[in-house]
């Protein structure tokens, strides 16, 4: 197929095809683009037709690529990356006027802790933009970025699509949160003696502390898991559970009063906090701007 070819080739079908690619289901493909389900199954008619290739078959209640779509799609994911790219370096961004809209990841610490401080300056600058906020976290960031559903996410990250971009924004030291008026700092011995509380998107009981415990020959108690930070103030309060969270967080609720933080009494390792985009938005006007207003309030160019 040469250039003059290509003008028969409708790129909407092949927006339709990576996004079921993604799906893997004519129905979510269909929410996802905000179509209705016949215009999808037409759009996949077509498709067919285009690459002559059924590209997928239907297996219960998913719809499995073939390998013809496997490869087709791995040739073409990149390269509407790049038409998106050359898109976004043409268009303009003035934050003054603009109604864009943003959509980003964040994990619950750093919604909890972070965002408010963001947002402030987001309103001053832009107030015309809207900005939709998904819980993330390592787990489900690399989905999110994937399908496109967040643009930019911001967590501790593992695994990332491969055209994602990553960078540090800080490294953080664990504190300890407490709400008894026991005076001094927690010994070693009083730390694996108290009840613990735990912030767990997934209802873990155990965490990065009971690994260093372990090292110690040590063990603590957790007699609460929790999914979210906000709360967690009023959840310690009159009691001497304790609870051991990011440094940044601990200044956010030690700000609101009831609670106070010390340095855990182990040797702790610190954590970073990444900031991770698609990389076919990486020279988007309005991403690059939003970035940066990220990178200033989340970041700690200190500790980098």
């Amino acid at each position: 197929m040469n250039r003059n070819d290509l003008r028969r080739v409708d790129l909407n079908l092949l927006i339709v095809f990576e996004t079921l690619m993604h799906e893997r289901s004519v129905t979510r493909a269909a929410e996802k683009l905000f179509l209705g389900q016949p215009a999808i199954s037409a759009a996949l008619s077509r498709l067919r037709g285009l690459f002559d290739d059924p590209l997928f078959v239907r297996t219960g209640r998913s719809m499995e690529p073939s390998a013809r779509a496997v490869e087709i799609f791995a040739l073409l994911s990149p390269a509407l990356d790049s038409i998106s790219t050359a898109v976004s370096r043409a268009a303009e961004f003035d934050p003054a006027t603009s109604t864009a809209v943003f959509r980003i990841g964040l994990s619950d610490d750093v919604e909890f802790a972070l965002l408010p401080m963001l947002l402030k300056r987001l309103r001053a600058e832009s107030p015309g933009i809207v900005l939709v906020v998904r819980r993330a976290n390592y787990i489900l960031m690399p989905s999110l970025l994937a399908s496109g559903e967040i643009s930019i996410g911001v967590s501790y990250t593992a695994d990332l699509p491969a055209n994602a971009k990553r960078k540090v924004l800080r490294r953080s030291m664990p504190k300890l949160l407490r709400a008894d008026t026991v005076p001094g700092p927690l010994s070693l011995d009083d730390f694996c003696a108290r009840p613990h509380a735990l912030v767990s998107f997934a209802g873990d009981l155990s965490g990065f502390i009971d690994e260093e415990l372990e090292k110690l020959g040590r063990k603590r108690h957790v007699v609460l898991a929790v999914p979210q930070f906000n709360g967690l103030s009023t959840l310690l309060s009159g009691t001497d559970i304790v609870a051991t969270v990011p440094d940044y967080t601990a200044e956010a609720l030690t700000a609101a009063g009831g609670v106070r933080a010390e340095d855990p009494p182990l040797p702790v390792r610190s954590f970073e906090l990444h900031m991770a985009w698609r990389g076919s938005q990486d020279n988007d006007p309005g991403e690059r701007w939003l970035r940066s207003r990220i990178q200033m309030f989340f970041g700690d160019p200190e500790s980098l």
